[in-house]
């Protein structure tokens, strides 16, 4: 059985497992963290409208700080007005407030944050667009996603049978729940045929990414990454890699990727804000390089967890201070 494998079960990888919090942010107020419920009937539960983000509060050297808490805020704007949710009653500004204030109303040092916005009760047809808008924002302690021995060694994975969603089906560049249901097609396939994760071809057979994360690929040097239009999600990780890749004079382009370039790259990693940053040693039981992290990889895995750490100067401005005061 690959490395890590048991993990899914009960270990690290098992990203289901939370410890509740005192508090929840409903719009506008914080209620205590078992009042946060939805009717049955919300519009939501049927046709899984919503739209919501992923983001992380590390513990640093300079306190508790937030990763890029701006951009992943201006996409859950981004994917609700795709699906015409854009009568939300709070800016980005305002969000962020509330965001800080919830880890601090809940005394946490390092978390994870779900922001969810979706059509609750009222009208029970397709349609939905007066059904109300209702935002919760929840958070909860969160290690790392695959533990430290992951990092450094990789972990196993395969290429899933299912397809990345069509374009014009389903838009990708949404963070929606919908799509959600083909992630998860594409996660329970690898986890069944005991994988740590799956990555997914798009419609025309070309890599497109996993079921939660991004994809790049090195080969003498130069990284590659699928374009968007491969329905890949404008991943907040993805583009710090992205930055990083290119500071540290990496030659990085984006491009269509067939499925047998992964098996003869040098190098494979993923990249989320639960995963972070984390290499992959073998693709459908063939070994990638080595079969452990690169060195490529361990170099834009540094920088990256340098700047969250708190130990690099964050010269990009990702991170957020969440003793920063409130904004009136």
């Amino acid at each position: 059985m690959p490395l890590f494998a048991q993990e899914l079960q009960s270990g690290p990888y098992n990203e289901r497992m939370l410890t509740p919090t005192e508090k929840i942010w409903c719009n506008g107020k914080f209620i205590a963290w078992d009042d946060a419920k939805i009717h049955v009937l919300s519009h939501v539960v049927s046709y899984g409208s919503a739209v919501f983000e992923g983001i992380r509060c590390y513990s640093t050297q300079n306190g508790p700080q937030v990763f890029r808490i701006r951009e992943h805020y201006r996409r859950l704007l981004d994917s609700a007005k795709i699906y015409r949710m854009d009568k939300v009653d709070f800016t980005v500004d305002a969000m962020c407030d509330a965001t800080l204030e919830l880890i601090r109303v809940n005394q946490l040092d390092a978390c994870y944050v779900r922001p969810i916005l979706l059509r609750g009760y009222s009208d029970v047809g397709v349609l939905g667009i007066n059904n109300p808008l209702d935002l919760y924002i929840a958070c909860w302690e969160w290690g790392k996603y695959l533990g430290e021995e992951a990092l450094a060694q990789g972990v196993d994975v395969c290429i899933s049978s299912w397809n990345r969603i069509a374009p014009n089906t389903l838009p990708a560049l949404s963070k929606a729940a919908a799509n959600y249901m083909n992630s998860q097609l594409i996660r329970m396939e690898a986890h069944f045929n005991g994988y740590v994760e799956g990555i997914a071809l798009d419609t025309n057979g070309y890599v497109s990414e996993g079921s939660g994360e991004n994809i790049f690929v090195i080969r003498d040097n130069k990284i590659v990454t699928p374009p968007l239009g491969n329905s890949a999600l404008p991943g907040i990780t993805r583009d710090s890699a992205i930055k990083i890749a290119k500071r540290l004079g990496y030659e990085l382009t984006e491009s269509m990727i067939p499925r047998e370039m992964l098996y003869i790259a040098d190098e494979v990693f993923f990249t989320g804000t639960a995963a972070e940053v984390t290499p992959i040693r073998s693709i459908d039981r063939i070994t990638i390089g080595r079969g452990a992290r690169g060195p490529v990889t361990e170099k834009i895995q540094k920088a990256f967890f340098d700047v969250i750490n708190g130990v690099a100067p964050d010269t990009e401005g990702w991170l957020t201070p969440v003793a920063a005061p409130v904004r009136a």
